[in-house]
This record gives structure tokens, sequence and C-alpha cells, in this order.
């Protein structure tokens, strides 16, 4: 599912705010009014930021999907900010630690290569393949988020993925309720970027 939230690009039009994703982030089992890309979109309105959020986010997303995805969202909304929350599915597949690193640092260069500033959303998997695969997988996130020297979310379910009350009944995606915890999450790290704007 694509869930666009956008206007056609003009000389008035609020700077963007793009969030490229997977299920995280397409609202999976809710209405995407629950969800915390709309909860995000709200708080900007609330608080005065002039910014709207182009939600690209697609349930089964990879990394590698995402990747070729990317340059032409980035032609159609030319976002200030990319919010890039992708790898729990190349996590549940098992995908190289290499293509994982590769496509998360394509992606936030070519964002940057675009005037965009980036926020990666580091993600966590359960140790299925091993503590070497899964350590190797959580600090890939930081690895590249600090050679790009691109903002990162230390742990994007935070408070979410231990929580049973939080999870669906699959326990791999959030809840409605859990949607304001994933805001904030965010938020703690995308509002530096904003205010730096305001300044």
């Amino acid at each position: 599912m694509v869930l666009l939230l956008q206007n056609p690009i003009s000389a008035n039009e609020p700077a963007k705010i793009l969030v490229l994703g997977d299920s995280l982030s397409a609202g999976y089992g809710m209405d995407i009014s629950e969800s915390w890309t709309t909860l995000l979109q709200n708080k900007l309105s609330e608080l005065g930021y002039g910014y709207s959020v182009a939600n690209a986010s697609i349930s089964g997303d990879t990394t590698s999907s995402g990747l070729q995805r990317l340059p032409r969202a980035l032609k159609v909304h030319q976002p200030e900010i990319v919010i890039i929350n992708l790898g729990g599915n190349d996590g549940l597949r098992a995908t190289s630690i290499a293509t994982l690193r590769a496509n998360l640092l394509r992606m936030i260069q070519l964002s940057q290569e675009a005037g965009a500033r980036v926020i990666l959303a580091g993600i966590q998997i359960p140790p299925n393949y091993g503590k070497d695969y899964t350590d190797r997988f959580t600090s890939t996130f930081f690895d590249v988020a600090a050679e790009t020297n691109a903002a990162i979310i230390p742990f994007f379910m935070k408070n979410v993925a231990l929580n049973p009350t939080m999870m669906q009944r699959d326990n791999i995606h959030p809840t409605a309720g859990a949607q304001p915890l994933l805001l904030q999450n965010t938020w703690v790290v995308l509002e530096p970027l904003l205010n730096a704007d305001s300044n």
C-alpha cells in the first residue's frame, strides 16, 4: 500500500518530509489516520511547522525495493528531510549485511545529493539467525549513519517491540495504540532539524 500525502508541486507548497518505509510506516493493520505518520503531520500542523508529510511506505518493502523507488520519490516530492524506515524485512529474510549496508548507504547518499537531510530509523531484530548476524544487523544502521552524518533514531520500536500490549497478534507489527510512542521516538530526532530550519 502506498500512501502519498501530497499536493501538486507549486511555489507556495510547504516543505516536505518524505517517509520511505515499510509496514511500520504504512499503517499496517489500522486506519492510516491512526498511523504515526499521520500523527506526525498533525503535530507539525499544531505546532506551526511549515512542513507536509509525504508517506511513500509499502508493507513488505525491503531496502532493495526502497532504493529502487527512492529516485522517483525524491523527484516528485523534493523533500527537505527524508526519514528512511526500512530494514526490518531484510532482517526477517536474513539479507546479507553487505547488501543491507550498501542499500542504506546509497539511499542516504541519493537523498543528500538531492539536498535533503536524512534521518535513519534504527531497526533491531530477534536473534533467529544467531547473535553474530543480529549484532551486525543492528550496528549497520549506526555505522552507516556515522559514515554519512545522517541523524539516527537509535531504535525506532523503543518501548514498543517488547511490550505485548503494544504489538498486534502477529507480534511483528505495532498496534494503533503504539503509534504515539513511535512518533515520540521519531520526534526527538526530527525536532532539532526542524528548529534548525527556523533559526
